[in-house]
């Protein structure tokens, strides 16, 4: 049986979708620029990674702290104090980076990476404001507002280039102070969601006349704990696709702008190489979400890694433009699908109350793989060569796919000996 969403819920869905097509150029430039930025005012290829671990430092900071904040006080609060954050570090690294002082650009990129990772909270609202048939589509939704801010980043990319050329500025730099005009639309449009999110979620039934919420076997709000997440199986599944899927992106953004760079690529192809594997984070979420839905999400989630390790292997082997854009484009797809699918399980898991820092424990593991593998591509590139940071990319996606296994064998030893 179809379910009708009531105009207040899409409205609500459409506001969350525009603000976050207004504040996504910021990421890829974290992405696609971050790594050329620290090599150039450090002078160090061996710290090529280190904006990319900023990033993730930030999300292992941030994800859990602002999901209990927004399971107490609400989903806007937590998404507008997150933005207004990513506001003052983009200018932070924008005049770092005009200045040539690495402390500074580094915690402004932290300070950027807490406030975006913060304001990911949406993600949180979407799921609150659907039933769980509908989580998945939901998470589309706002991924694809994602990537429609990230189309216009290419083209913000050669404006400032244009500029620098003729100002003498650092075209690495004004890219930055561009973006404080869409982050303050996006926190606008956030302002006019109401009622709160999870006051949604608190009282579905009300919007969805007949619904009746299924149980959660991962823990109710009064009693959750990350260790329960973690004694779960699913649960704790989920959380390994969507640290590993993202440890493995975390290096191949790495490398996918160190090796354009070194075979004389400009600032531009790097930004449009980064551009098509963000169309394989966003531009197909939609569909991914509903394929959730309608076979389940582990159907979705682990083919979702199988493809991660495929793309990781296409960029540390390969050496063309095109061979390594598309192997960083199903580095995005994977991604896309073991995210989707991972967080649309843990909202299904847990109640609305807890939903805040259970899907903020997910960020906060994938922070931290991120953090630790972005950290060793550098190095690793340096002492070992590109394909050597390709296929450990690679071996890093394997490893929820083993734990997967494992599980499976023992479910099945332990039905044998029931049955014995």
């Amino acid at each position: 049986m179809s379910i009708r969403i009531p105009a207040l819920i899409k409205r609500n869905m459409a506001l969350f979708a525009l603000s976050q097509s207004f504040t996504g150029a910021g990421m890829q430039f974290v992405y696609g620029l971050g790594p050329l930025m620290i090599v150039s005012v450090s002078g160090s290829p061996d710290l090529a990674g280190l904006s990319v671990a900023l990033i993730g430092l930030s999300r292992f900071l941030v994800s859990y702290p602002i999901g209990k904040i927004t399971d107490n006080y609400g989903r806007k609060r937590g998404i507008l104090l997150g933005l207004a954050l990513a506001l003052v570090g983009t200018l932070i690294v924008g005049f770092a980076q005009d200045w040539r002082n690495l402390w500074l650009l580094i915690f402004g990129i932290l300070a950027f990476g807490m406030g975006m990772n913060a304001a990911q909270q949406m993600r949180v609202g979407a799921t609150d404001m659907v039933p769980q048939r509908l989580r998945g589509q939901a998470l589309g939704y706002i991924a694809l507002g994602t990537f429609a801010g990230l189309i216009l980043s290419p083209g913000v990319v050669n404006l400032s280039e244009r500029l620098a050329a003729t100002s003498g500025s650092d075209p690495m730099a004004l890219p930055w102070l561009m973006l404080p005009v869409l982050i303050i639309a996006g926190a606008v449009l956030v302002h006019f969601v109401k009622p709160d999110p999870k006051e949604i979620g608190q009282n579905l039934g009300r919007y969805y006349p007949g619904y009746v919420e299924p149980p959660h076997p991962a823990g109710k709000a009064t009693d959750f704990s990350t260790m329960g997440l973690m004694r779960h199986a699913p649960t704790r599944l989920a959380i390994a696709c969507n640290a590993a899927g993202q440890g493995n992106m975390s290096i191949v953004m790495v490398l996918t702008s160190l090796v354009l760079a070194h075979h004389g690529h400009s600032l531009t192809a790097i930004a449009w190489a980064h551009l098509f594997h963000s169309a394989g984070m966003f531009a197909f979420s939609i569909p991914i979400g509903r394929l959730c839905d309608r076979i389940g999400r582990g159907r979705v989630m682990y083919p979702g890694v199988v493809m991660t390790i495929a793309g990781a292997a296409m960029v540390g082997l390969t050496s063309g433009y095109i061979a390594i854009t598309f192997g960083t484009f199903l580095v995005g797809l994977g991604w896309a699908a073991s995210n989707v699918a991972s967080t649309a399980l843990l909202a299904d898991e847990v109640e609305t109350g807890a939903r805040g820092r259970a899907i903020g424990t997910n960020d906060s593991f994938a922070g931290g793989a991120s953090l630790v593998l972005s950290l060793i591509t550098g190095p690793l590139v340096s002492y070992a060569g590109l394909p050597a940071a390709g296929l450990f990319a690679a071996l890093v996606a394997a490893v929820p796919l083993l734990m997967a296994l494992s599980v499976r064998i023992s479910a099945g030893k332990r039905v044998a000996t029931k049955q014995a």
